[in-house]
């Protein structure tokens, strides 16, 4: 079965060019097929500022009304991903960007409203691979932004890490699947003011634990909650990492194991 690499790049390493241009690199070098998804979040934030709209955040995730979905359709779809694969194409790397609703690829239902209304947020329904495998195949590499749609003519904002799992957990079924999370961190961290703190080999029953205890909290919680989903859905390995990681074979940061 052949090997495919999902990295998912977000945080502070999209925003800035010189970050992003030494993750491009790296990512590049990597052997074998290879899926780059990206967030953005903070150049969302920026620019819905600039044109006067207010970001509201819950409990580090994002509320997009109207006017948000619109900021980060243009930042995510259009800034960010067409920046990202103008400079994979100066790399010599042949590239394409997409969104969920590109090759009806991902499909999400609108976020029901619980105790908060997270507007128009989209929570995964169904993923189609076909005709991204025949893109893969035929070595080209698909730059997915953290968005999807509702098959009704709607576009919605969706996590991209949850993007990232929901992409390898479908690619799953037809390659070796490795999922890397890569951040301005080393990994999964045992005291989060000590940044050489990684936790080499993370499980289950020991993030449940860190959890409680507040050692892992706010957005390392989805992220890690994605990569478990990961590996229960047939995904080979799942690691979270920073560029520098990308370097090591894929052997460094924090390595999840279902146990």
């Amino acid at each position: 079965m052949q090997e495919i690499t999902v990295v998912k790049v977000g945080g502070k390493v999209v925003e800035t060019p010189e970050s992003l241009q030494s993750l491009l690199n790296d990512f590049v070098a990597l052997p074998g097929l290879k899926i780059l998804v990206h967030g953005g979040g903070r150049s969302a934030t920026k620019i819905a500022s600039q044109l006067g709209v207010e970001t509201k955040m819950v409990d580090g995730r994002r509320i997009t009304d109207l006017e948000t979905l619109k900021v980060v359709t243009m930042v995510y779809a259009g800034l960010v991903n067409k920046n990202i694969v103008a400079s994979l194409q100066a790399l010599g790397a042949n590239s394409v960007g997409l969104t969920g609703a590109d090759l009806n690829l991902i499909r999400a239902v609108k976020r029901p409203v619980k105790e908060i209304d997270y507007g128009y947020v989209g929570d995964v329904e169904s993923v189609q691979v076909n005709e991204l495998m025949d893109l893969i195949n035929k070595n080209v590499i698909p730059v997915v932004a953290p968005l999807t749609h509702d098959g009704k003519g709607n576009m919605l904002n969706t996590n991209a890490d949850t993007m990232a799992s929901s992409l390898a957990c479908a690619l799953a079924e037809h390659y070796k699947v490795n999922l890397v999370y890569c951040f301005e961190k080393k990994g999964v961290l045992s005291n989060p003011d000590d940044d050489d703190a990684v936790i080499p080999v993370l499980t289950h029953k020991l993030f449940k634990e860190h959890q409680q205890s507040g050692v892992i909290a706010e957005g390392m919680i989805p992220k890690l909650d994605n990569g478990f989903n990961a590996i229960k859905a047939g995904v080979a390995k799942v690691n979270i990492t920073n560029t520098e990681g990308l370097k090591g074979g894929l052997n460094t940061g924090t390595l999840l194991k279902d146990e």
